[in-house]
């Protein structure tokens, strides 16, 4: 768990081909230059410190999380590798396991053999943020030197499937196997010769407790109240559709937006009738993005088309977002993040409570929503959530649901099987 005002986290995604990368890599930078120590965390390492104007030395350390380099005074980057996370994984595995697989008679697979699967990535990156907050196994329990982690993420929609994955992943892992069943161990023979089928083994119960480990802290930073995302734009006509998924989703899953960058914005005024169009189309759209972030009270950074990758600190500083006040504020790291979904009791005057979800920039095209025992699955933006009901809720039934100003009002009423008279 994050120690309580020690690491904060700005997540950077945004629409793919907007410079997401170098927005991220401006506001790390620019942060370890105003005096916050900090770590980038990307999948290009190589470009991020071409960016600083840092080339890495020949004694760079391999592998993600642990292979962080210092690249100038208060400013390391991290690599993210997916192949050598799912090797290392897969071999951990195979190796706990052993004993079955020399029962079964199969022969243990050598490192060349293994090639990265689909879902690599987002493991890779999620098993990062956790050893940059010191999260992991083999380290030596000491704090991390740096006081923000920049991380670049992949565009909008995969972004929020990512941070997603947590929290869905636990959940199948309690469902497949529960941990009040784990009280059964020593029966487990007895019940697979009544029930006539295998019980789970041993290896199974400690290596979900170990995912669901790992899972956890990954998920206690993603949701760490010191955690934010920025999302980076290029004014275009799909800029607003972005926005809206990205306030949408971000919403749904209850991540704050910290705010929104328009980046490559071409000079108004040219003399040039082509350049002129071309400024004119975005500022159109600018104005657009400017309505969609005033609705949730989010600053709109506007930054600069330089024609060419920046060359000099003043140049990368001037695509960096939200590092006023030396690095992005937004909250107290180590705080639980208060839970935007609020219960009104309207019980006495209306006869039922109401349940209201923010999601702005979500539409009625997509929304749904279902009861499912005491659970309420939500869909919006292209996205699914299921959420646990608050007690008072699980003795009602949903009699109506309402989308209003970008909030989703859900009406429960109790039900008088189960309300108390």
């Amino acid at each position: 768990m994050p120690a309580a005002g020690a690491v904060r986290t700005l997540l950077v995604t945004g629409a793919a081909g907007a410079g997401r990368t170098t927005v991220a890599t401006a506001t790390a930078a620019r942060a370890a230059r105003d005096g916050t120590p900090t770590l980038l965390l990307t999948r290009d390492r190589a470009a991020a410190t071409a960016l600083v104007r840092a080339p890495a030395g020949p004694d760079e350390p391999a592998g993600p999380g642990s292979g962080s380099v210092q690249v100038e005074p208060g400013l390391w980057i991290g690599g993210i590798d997916p192949a050598e996370t799912f090797q290392g994984g897969a071999l951990e595995f195979q190796g706990r396991i052993g004993g079955l697989l020399a029962f079964l008679g199969a022969a243990p697979m050598d490192p060349e053999e293994l090639t990265v699967l689909p879902g690599a990535d987002a493991l890779a990156l999620l098993g990062s943020v956790r050893q940059a907050y010191g999260e992991d196994e083999g380290g030596d329990g000491n704090p991390p030197p740096w006081d923000l982690v920049v991380v670049d993420l992949p565009p909008v929609r995969d972004a929020l499937t990512l941070l997603a994955l947590p929290e869905q992943l636990r959940r199948y892992l309690r469902r497949l196997l529960p941990a009040d069943r784990q009280a059964a161990r020593a029966l487990r023979p007895v019940l697979a010769q009544l029930a006539g089928v295998p019980m789970p083994a041993e290896w199974a119960y400690e290596a979900a407790a170990r995912a669901d480990q790992r899972l956890a802290a990954a998920q206690a930073v993603i949701e760490d109240a010191g955690t934010s995302v920025a999302v980076v734009l290029e004014p275009g006509e799909q800029a607003q559709a972005t926005l809206r998924t990205a306030r949408a989703g971000l919403a749904l899953f209850g991540h704050r937006l910290a705010g929104v960058a328009a980046n490559r914005l071409l000079p108004t005024g040219s003399a040039d009738p082509f350049l002129a169009g071309l400024s004119g189309r975005q500022q159109e759209q600018l104005k657009a993005l400017a309505d969609q972030c005033a609705a949730d009270g989010v600053p709109l950074r506007e930054l600069p088309h330089l024609g060419r990758p920046p060359q000099e600190p003043a140049e990368l500083a001037a695509l960096a977002v939200g590092t006023e006040h030396g690095s992005p504020q937004p909250g107290v790291a180590g705080s639980t993040r208060p839970d935007p979904w609020v219960v009104r009791d309207l019980l006495r005057d209306e006869g039922w409570f109401e349940w209201s979800l923010p999601l702005p920039g979500a539409g009625r095209d997509g929304l749904d929503l279902v009861r499912r025992g005491d659970e309420l699955v939500v869909d919006a933006g292209g996205f699914r959530r299921i959420v646990p009901l608050p007690s008072a809720l699980r003795r009602c039934t949903v009699s109506g649901a309402a989308l209003r100003d970008g909030v989703l009002r859900v009406r429960f009423t109790p039900d008088p099987d189960l309300w108390p008279r």
